[in-house]
């Protein structure tokens, strides 16, 4: 198998595995029930769960840096964090407490989240022309999302049965039973089947990884200081007022963003919404839409304008769930899910860029990293807490509806619309490349 299909693979299934159950998991965790009725896990504890990630998230740089580049070839260290997030997520399907779901979960992301890292770097160093053909590899990894949300949104369960019915949203419908109808089925998305499902994955990916190409660590000791892992060469750059309010801006739009993450699924399914992680794929699609037209978007808005839509496009995503619902008013719940491409693409794919662009040559990848501890590690943690307490607050009586949606989704869409207004008022773009980079993305 040719080195590029074999990168290729590994990327969607690394995106695959995880797809399978993290989207769901706030259905999960909402639907589990004492014998009395009493929920097992509060909505804080979910905004806290969907935090493990982010905690993983800055913990992951230390152990990249620090152990992997220097000890260990990418291959097999793939394949052992893998293979032990295969054990503990299959451990973490059969935890049913706080007090035990908790511990595992940020054990999976302490394992998980260094390899998000590892796959990009072990890609770079195998590709002729990475630059021009990473983008075909990592898509992969987007296509893995997609696919195990129509996956996991399609099928069904009846006890010990399985079928599968897919729904377009335009009335195509396939349907596969096995052993009982259908109608007679429930969606998966409740139970601990997306979880085994990642683990089984993930355990293939584990034992994948021993195909792929050698690749022996590239530090030597005494290269890469704890400031260069950290990103700290990059507070230099807080001087620059522009940059101090992008990333002061970034960090403030990740605390409402985590909404979104953390508790889609949950009130699409509250909603009677059918499918709903499959229809949430169609996020990810606009995702790869979008992508293709930003050379396009940089040479005529520039950076502050690309991030201040990104920045709306979040805002009006959450007005739109506030008003939608599952009947008459289902296209606002679809155009609220497809603004994703914009959300993501505008603000966090352009403010990686605008990084780029700012920072000098040599202080770049700390640069990046400072980036990712701020957004995708403090940033979304804190919105974890704040989102959880938030539909916590907003908790119903109703069997039906658990939950006051519409003023759930108010508050993050106002914190959105304070930080862009912010935003458009204290940063300013004194071109930071601009030009240079679309020419570089048509290249």
């Amino acid at each position: 198998m040719a080195v590029r299909t074999r990168l290729s693979v590994m990327m969607f299934l690394q995106y695959f595995s995880w797809g399978t159950w993290y989207v769901t998991m706030v259905t999960y965790l909402s639907s589990a029930v004492e014998s009395d009725g009493a929920r097992v896990f509060s909505d804080s504890f979910v905004g806290l769960a969907y935090g493990a990630a982010a905690i993983a998230a800055m913990i992951a740089p230390f152990f990249v840096g620090l152990i992997a580049d220097r000890y260990f070839s990418t291959e097999k260290l793939l394949c052992v964090l893998h293979l032990a997030g295969a054990a503990i997520l299959f451990g973490l399907s059969r935890a049913e407490n706080p007090s035990l779901f908790y511990p595992m979960l940020l054990a999976y992301f302490l394992a998980y989240m260094p390899t998000m890292a590892l796959t990009n770097s072990i890609s770079f160093h195998h590709l002729e022309d990475p630059a021009r053909q990473f983008p075909g590899v990592r898509v992969l990894g987007t296509i893995g999302w997609i696919v195990a949300g129509l996956l996991v949104g399609s099928l069904l369960v009846s006890g010990s049965k399985i079928g599968l019915r897919f729904e377009h949203p335009f009335g195509l419908q396939f349907t596969l039973q096995m052993g009982e109808q259908l109608d007679k089925a429930a969606s998966i998305e409740p139970t601990t089947y997306p979880m085994l499902l990642g683990a089984a994955t993930e355990f293939l990916l584990g034992l994948f990884c021993l195909a792929l190409p050698h690749t022996p660590p590239t530090q030597r000791e005494g290269e890469q200081s704890i400031s260069d892992i950290l990103g700290l060469d990059a507070l230099a750059l807080l001087k620059d007022w522009s940059f101090l309010m992008f990333v002061l801006g970034s960090f403030l739009v990740c605390i409402p963003l985590q909404f979104y993450y953390a508790f889609t699924n949950g009130f699409l399914n509250e909603s009677s919404v059918a499918n709903a992680a499959a229809k949430q794929t169609y996020g990810q699609m606009s995702e790869i839409f979008f992508m293709l037209l930003m050379p396009l978007f940089f040479s005529r808005l520039g950076v502050k304008w690309m991030l201040l839509v990104g920045m709306c496009a979040w805002a009006v995503r959450y007005v739109l769930f506030a008003y939608g619902n599952a009947d008459e008013r289902m296209w606002m719940l679809y155009l609220g899910i497809l603004l994703h491409g914009i959300c993501y693409d505008f603000f966090f794919v352009t403010g990686q860029i605008y990084v780029d662009n700012k920072a000098p040559a040599r202080i770049r990848a700390s640069a990046q990293g400072f980036l990712t501890f701020v957004t995708l590690g403090l940033g979304l943690f804190v919105g974890s807490i704040v989102s959880g307490r938030v539909v916590d607050h907003f908790g119903t009586p109703s069997a039906a509806i658990k939950h006051d949606w519409q003023q759930i989704w108010l508050v993050p869409a106002a914190m959105a619309g304070v930080v862009m207004v912010l935003f458009a008022l204290l940063f300013h773009d004194h071109g930071d490349g601009t030009q240079e980079t679309a020419r570089r993305h048509e290249s």
